[in-house]
């Protein structure tokens, strides 16, 4: 643990990150640290600093690096380390909103189609954040994102991911709402638009109101109608919606279970300075086992202490 962790000069208490700034900071120290370290290919060194720096930090170690060695300080990581560890701490380098247009890039590329990742960005980001993130994907892949996203998906589907890239807060009359939804539902063939519309265009109190009266009103769970009602990519789409809008960290939480490691890095990557200590709690509760206990049975080495850095504690 990072004896400075807690006198972080904009710490307070009630934040709900786990990487926060660190207090006694020096750009041009760390650059140099990571030069040496480089050098001799020390990565103990790489992952003490960079995973005890808020992005910010990071950013202004690369530009210092860049400025005193006229090298690019990823590409130097490239050069001395490898495999996860290298994946990991280069996604630590880039700025919040590249890294997730980078996300978003990696769930279209190859062959098929990551629809749970893009989903998972597209439905725990905000309308004004994901505009940033499209603005990102712009500058650096060269590429309108709601293109992409529409070439990479189909039908009903494609629609919903499209409402997600372009969600916005629109006022909307509880009772009416569920009226809408409880409508689609009852007919022969389910109807996606209500679905669409309601769930990308409202806040997420009013939609907790709407998703507990629909519960009430038909006896049975969001889920359950959505399973019965809807197939393929869409139900997954709308059952991922579902669990955003009511509880977004246990959604989070469960995806860290399936403990493939892109997924484990991305959240833990994407959400270190905003709501990672939300998400270790849902994790507790729904396992029994604290993340960080569970990161020291997946994985080893510095790859491993890089990952307990970001996670930071036990719970």
């Amino acid at each position: 643990m990072d004896p400075n962790y807690f006198k972080s000069y904009d710490m307070c208490w009630g934040t709900l990150g786990t990487v926060r700034p660190f207090s006694n900071f020096h750009p041009d120290r760390d650059a140099m640290e990571i030069q040496a370290a480089l050098e001799k290919k020390d990565a103990v060194t790489l992952v003490r600093i960079l995973t005890n720096r808020s992005n910010a930090q990071r950013q202004l170690i690369a530009k210092t690096f860049e400025e005193i060695t006229q090298r690019d300080l990823a590409a130097g990581l490239k050069k001395a380390l490898s495999g996860e560890l290298e994946a990991l701490l280069l996604e630590l380098l880039m700025p919040p909103l590249e890294y997730e247009a980078h996300r978003l890039q990696q769930a279209m590329a190859g062959l098929g189609t990551d629809e749970e990742t893009l989903l998972e960005i597209l439905c725990t980001q905000s309308g004004k954040q994901l505009q940033e993130i499209s603005a990102s994907y712009r500058h650096f892949y060269r590429k309108d994102l709601e293109k992409e996203l529409k070439g990479e998906t189909s039908g009903d589907f494609a629609k919903l991911i499209v409402a997600l890239l372009n969600k916005e807060n629109v006022a909307g009359d509880v009772q009416r709402d569920i009226k809408f939804l409880s409508a689609s539902l009852n007919g022969k063939k389910a109807e996606a638009g209500p679905w669409i519309e309601i769930l990308t265009s409202r806040d997420s109190d009013h939609l907790n109101k709407v998703l507990f009266g629909l519960e009430m009103e038909s006896g049975q769970m969001v889920d359950q109608a959505l399973e019965k009602k809807f197939t393929g990519d869409f139900q997954l789409g709308l059952k991922v919606l579902v669990q955003c809008i009511q509880n977004p960290d246990v959604y989070l939480a469960k995806r860290l279970m399936t403990k493939k490691t892109p997924i484990v890095q991305g959240i833990m990557v994407s959400h270190c300075e905003d709501d990672l200590l939300c998400i270790r709690a849902a994790y507790l509760k729904l396992t029994g086992m604290s993340l960080y206990s569970a990161l020291q049975k997946q994985y080893k080495g510095d790859h491993l202490q890089a990952m307990l850095a970001i996670c930071r504690s036990e719970d």
